[in-house]
């Protein structure tokens, strides 16, 4: 379970990377992606298959993202969460969102123990919604 404090903190974070955020208006992660963007948050993309995502530059992964992320938030099923745990580690990140309906026990673990905060299995988009009156 998150605390009210960790989702708290990560949504104050301005610069988050939507891993598995679909190029399809009607999917969830491109949904929450152009909310957080009209919500005034600065989004990144990550999906191998895409060059371009909601006029934002799209990158196949974390590694490659030029620039620092604040909050890695994760659009894949929970077999993929480790490894994004990981690069979102070795990146610096300070927080790792895992949307509603996913989990991965053992890589949550390490994620705090690797410094960040980690909230799973909560909808960044209604938890944003929820605090800020929207």
């Amino acid at each position: 379970m998150s605390s009210s404090k960790d989702i708290e903190t990560l949504l104050k974070m301005q610069v988050v990377a939507v891993v598995g955020c679909s190029p399809k208006a009607g999917r969830p992660s491109n949904r929450v992606a152009s909310y957080l963007m009209d919500a005034g948050y600065r989004v990144i993309p990550v999906n191998p298959g895409c060059e371009e995502v909601l006029g934002e530059r799209c990158y196949p992964d974390l590694a490659v993202v030029p620039d620092p992320v604040d909050v890695v938030l994760v659009f894949r099923r929970a077999e993929f969460v480790p490894e994004v745990a990981r690069q979102a580690a070795a990146k610096g990140s300070k927080g790792l969102w895992l949307q509603t309906g996913v989990s991965h026990p053992a890589a949550e673990r390490q994620a705090r123990e690797s410094g960040m905060i980690v909230v799973a299995d909560e909808c960044f988009m209604s938890q944003h919604l929820s605090r800020m009156g929207r």
